[in-house]
């Protein structure tokens, strides 16, 4: 039930976010119509439909992306012939003339003087704005396409999809509704519901050109990147719990000050219980360690973090995280890595052994490939870290980066509290270096980007992507925070890869840093690259992963730092050229 308020909050968001932009021409020309009759039947079927597609996106692979595509040419031209009839409905007969039934039911929901629109003609609109609607992926969307895409087809995916449209179809009725009352007035002061019908008209064909042109997702992204993130991150923080006999916990206690106001007493930390940490059991492998039990932890103090190897998030993360390991192992704290892959290549044990190795991680990893302790633990996050005392019990839980003080805070705590007698002592200040170092969040302006078809957006080639086949793409100069390929590439569910040598990928970013996933593909073979910036060899501005000339090497599938600006953060474009074929491409990440 708390998933399903928190999907049905994000939906209602939507109304703050440009997203929402490309589809208000269509739902404003119902104004002034019959709710029951019109309005509620267009936003049934736009809800319904987008929760149906967007579910098959999560899960069904290549062929609901064609569907997808097939179903997007069809409403636009469908919504096309809807604006033609709003301009003109004499244009519009003759338009319709060679289907008349849907044609004549377009004319009724146009809101034609002297026609009622119909149930049917405002539901078959409806279905066709739901497969144009494609909603900023906020942290609320994100964790439910996340939740498919560990989980598989179920009907708790399609309940939440369709909870998070429920959400956007409410605020977008109630918009309608205050809409509406304007538009009447409009009507009755000013008599020009003609000129109000023709101005709609034009709204309607300039949303399905925007559409058509592709940039419902490449200029109103550029908008607004943020979006209505940071209200989603919100509804997150106050509504995500486990049961608990108390309220979850982000930040600790004060340890010092209670142990020392009375020190008869056994310190005892204010960290609420959320609840019974639930079995580790389901790691395919274990690392650095024999499988670890929650019998056998027992009376020690236990941090879980849920990591993967080449989240970015996690990574910047791991410095703290092992640090704690060695600062507080003679003290009782037990430290243990959840590995739980989000690429197939994760999957690889031995991709995992390798970066447990370069990452310098000396503390025990479970590889848990079937998410068997992910799901235990009811978890939704890379990277995510829960606390558990001595008696076996949650006591404290943090998502993402930061609050590294807090969370170090609780791990004393919960020691003393199990009887250890250490002293104060200061945070940990890790030695973190190349990506491991925090982000420089006061200039990020970019954000993650994927260039598997499953999750792609902002895609800018001249040429449509295409799924599962070797295409001749081409591209001039993107707009910020668009992409785009060159060369000869197939583009899979998760990653493009690049068919002959001399492909490459361009990318107009504002951030510090730039990051790419990059793998060697099914070969192995090492692939060479070379990188610039605004044309140029990037310099000072080169990631840990070149040299000053942009000269780098895949090796390992893994992510790889490519830019660090040195001085001043501005929009740059960002090339990479990849002199061999074979290389894969999975995801852009910034810092």
């Amino acid at each position: 039930m708390t998933l399903l308020i928190i999907a049905y909050l994000g939906g209602a968001l939507t109304i703050l976010s440009p997203c929402i932009l490309p589809i208000l021409p269509f739902v404003f020309a119902r104004a002034g119509q019959p709710f029951v009759r019109s309005t509620l039947p267009m936003l049934v079927g736009m809800a319904a439909t987008f929760a149906l597609v967007a579910t098959l996106a999560a899960v069904g692979g290549s062929w609901a992306v064609h569907a997808n595509e097939y179903g997007r040419l069809a409403a636009i031209i469908l919504l096309a012939v809807f604006g033609v009839s709003l301009l003109s409905p004499r244009v519009a007969s003759v338009v319709t003339r060679p289907v008349v039934d849907l044609g004549n039911r377009l004319l009724n929901a146009s809101g034609k003087p002297g026609t009622v629109p119909t149930v049917a003609s405002s539901l078959v609109l409806g279905v066709a704005t739901g497969l144009l609607w494609a909603p900023c992926a906020g942290p609320i969307l994100g964790l439910v396409l996340t939740g498919a895409a560990l989980q598989g087809a179920n009907l708790e995916t399609t309940v939440l999809l369709a909870a998070y449209a429920a959400g956007a179809a409410t605020s977008l009725a109630v918009a309608l509704i205050v809409g509406g009352k304007v538009f009447a007035g409009m009507k009755r002061s000013l008599g020009v519901s003609e000129r109000i019908r023709q101005v709609l008209g034009a709204a309607v064909l300039a949303g399905v050109a925007v559409i058509a042109l592709g940039l419902d997702t490449g200029l109103l992204a550029r908008l607004s990147y943020a979006s209505t993130a940071s209200f989603e991150q919100a509804v997150l923080d106050r509504l995500h719990s486990k049961p608990a006999t108390g309220s979850p916990s982000e930040t600790a206690s004060n340890g010092m000050m209670a142990a020392t106001a009375d020190t008869a007493r056994p310190f005892r930390s204010d960290l609420p219980v959320e609840g019974r940490a639930p079995s580790l059991d389901g790691a395919v492998e274990w690392l650095n360690s024999a499988p670890l039990t929650t019998e056998q932890l027992r009376g020690k103090v236990v941090l879980v973090d849920f990591w993967t190897y080449s989240c970015i998030n996690c990574i910047r993360t791991v410095p703290y995280v092992r640090a704690w390991a060695e600062k507080y192992k003679d003290q009782g704290l037990v430290v243990i890595g959840v590995h739980a892959p989000e690429f197939a290549f994760e999957k690889k044990i031995d991709n995992v052994k390798k970066a447990v190795g370069d990452f310098k991680i000396g503390y025990p990893v479970a590889i848990d490939n079937d998410y068997k302790i992910w799901r235990a633990f009811e978890n939704s996050y890379w990277p995510a870290q829960y606390l558990i005392d001595a008696k076996g019990q949650i006591r404290y839980h943090h998502f993402g980066e930061g609050n590294y003080k807090q969370s170090e805070q609780a791990i004393q705590d919960l020691l003393r509290e199990a009887g250890s007698e250490m002293a104060a002592t200061a945070s940990v200040v890790p030695d973190a270096k190349g990506a491991e170092i925090s982000p420089d969040l006061s200039n990020v302006r970019s954000g993650e980007t994927y260039l598997g078809y499953k999750r792609a957006t902002n895609f800018a080639s001249r040429e449509t992507l295409r799924a599962d086949a070797a295409r001749d793409y081409s591209i001039e100069e993107p707009s910020l925070n668009e992409w785009g390929l060159s060369g000869t590439w197939t583009v899979g569910a998760e990653q493009a890869t690049l068919s002959q040598p001399d492909g490459s990928i361009a990318y107009r970013f504002s951030a510090r840093d730039l990051h790419l996933v990059l793998g060697s593909g099914a070969a192995g073979k090492p692939v060479r690259f070379k990188v610039t910036i605004d044309g140029k060899a990037p310099g000072t501005d080169h990631g840990a992963d070149i040299d000053a000339d942009g000269n780098g090497t895949v090796t390992a599938t893994k992510l790889y730092q490519l830019v660090r600006q040195a001085g001043d953060i501005e929009a740059r474009n960002f090339e990479i050229r990849f002199l061999d074929p074979g290389v894969e491409a999975y995801a852009f990440t910034f810092g």
